[in-house]
């Protein structure tokens, strides 16, 4: 199935990586609160993780989603990382906020796919996932049990063709990676025929020409699409105190806090609000079928939703360009 028809209405994604308290606790009843706002607001994808919060926003999202028609909406979670329930877990190793009682161990094989897959639908509730991204199988993880390219070539053997096959069988509409570098993605391409990806941290008004050079032409001549997470660089353009994401996301790069300041005071001249073009360019680029955005309370789903339909002066995106914040042949939002 083509990316486009499973990504049928709006291009936008509510994350489930706030619902794992990664970056600070938050509630059962904000969350809930936030989920249903984002539903009522028109919201009709919704990616998840074992990863966020150790089950942890799996089991927030699908006490939502499990009551509503599930043919209504679009879900995605991952792949590649199994929890087992222990007394002396080191949850609060990965997410100090979490109260997850969840070990957690690497598995990109087979039989790792299937059983994730299993325990993500009792976790959230549901008979049926839409898209599998196969997760964190990257140069930046620290965490893999060996180097990346050997866990790849696990997964080349067991996820990707399992992932294929259940594709092909009707049971899941779409798989790729979710990832936060190039590397495997440029690489998947090559060996197997995935259809959608997320591009986590790699697309956004501070960080595009790589994904722009190296993986949008490659996409173009294999077929694939991407979700586009992080285009807020976990916040960060925005105004958090964080930039991407690790526990050592607060160590912002110098030249990171330039380009905002930079980009901030085109948006001042021009009235522009930095976040509503922030998600407004990810979304631009003809690969890309929807974003992802992560929202911590309902006063966020909403503002972020409305961006992607608020009006943009065409001079901020032509003052971007002839002061080199963006790269000269990038899409951009009003050119579409």
């Amino acid at each position: 199935m083509n990316a486009s028809e499973i990504f049928r209405g709006p291009p936008f994604g509510l994350g489930g990586v706030p619902f794992g308290n990664e970056f600070a606790y938050l509630t059962d009843d904000v969350a809930y609160a936030t989920i249903e706002a984002a539903w009522n607001a028109g919201v009709r994808y919704y990616d998840t993780s074992p990863w966020y919060g150790l089950g942890l926003a799996e089991r927030r999202l699908g006490t939502f989603l499990h009551k509503q028609t599930r043919s209504e909406y679009v879900l995605s979670s991952k792949v590649g990382k199994l929890l087992t329930a222990s007394r002396d877990n080191n949850a609060k190793e990965y997410f100090p906020f979490t109260p997850s009682p969840n070990n957690l161990r690497y598995d990109y094989t087979a039989d790792g796919v299937k059983r994730s897959i299993e325990d993500s639908l009792q976790r959230l509730g549901v008979d049926a996932l839409d898209v599998v991204f196969v997760h964190d199988l990257s140069p930046d993880n620290a965490w893999l049990p060996g180097p990346w390219e050997e866990q790849f070539e696990i997964a080349r053997n067991g996820a990707f063709p399992t992932l294929s096959r259940m594709r092909d069988e009707g049971v899941i509409k779409g798989w790729g990676l979710g990832v936060n570098s190039p590397e495997p993605i440029l690489k998947l391409m090559d060996v197997a025929d995935a259809n959608v990806c997320l591009l986590a941290r790699q697309y956004s008004l501070i960080d595009h020409e790589n994904a722009l050079r190296q993986v949008f032409p490659k996409a173009r001549e294999r077929g694939m699409a991407f979700v586009v997470g992080s285009s807020l660089n976990a916040g960060f353009i925005s105004g958090s105190a964080r930039f991407n994401y690790g526990k050592e996301n607060y160590k912002i790069p110098a030249e990171a806090i330039e380009k905002r300041a930079r980009l901030r005071a085109v948006a001042a001249r021009h009235g522009v609000d930095l976040r509503t073009a922030a998600l407004q360019f990810s979304i631009a680029p003809d690969v890309a079928v929807a974003l992802v955005v992560g929202c911590a309370n309902p006063e966020q789903v909403l503002a972020d939703y409305t961006s992607l339909k608020t009006r943009i002066p065409h001079g901020f995106w032509s003052d971007l360009r002839s002061e080199d914040l963006v790269e000269n042949d990038v899409p951009l939002p009003h050119e579409n």
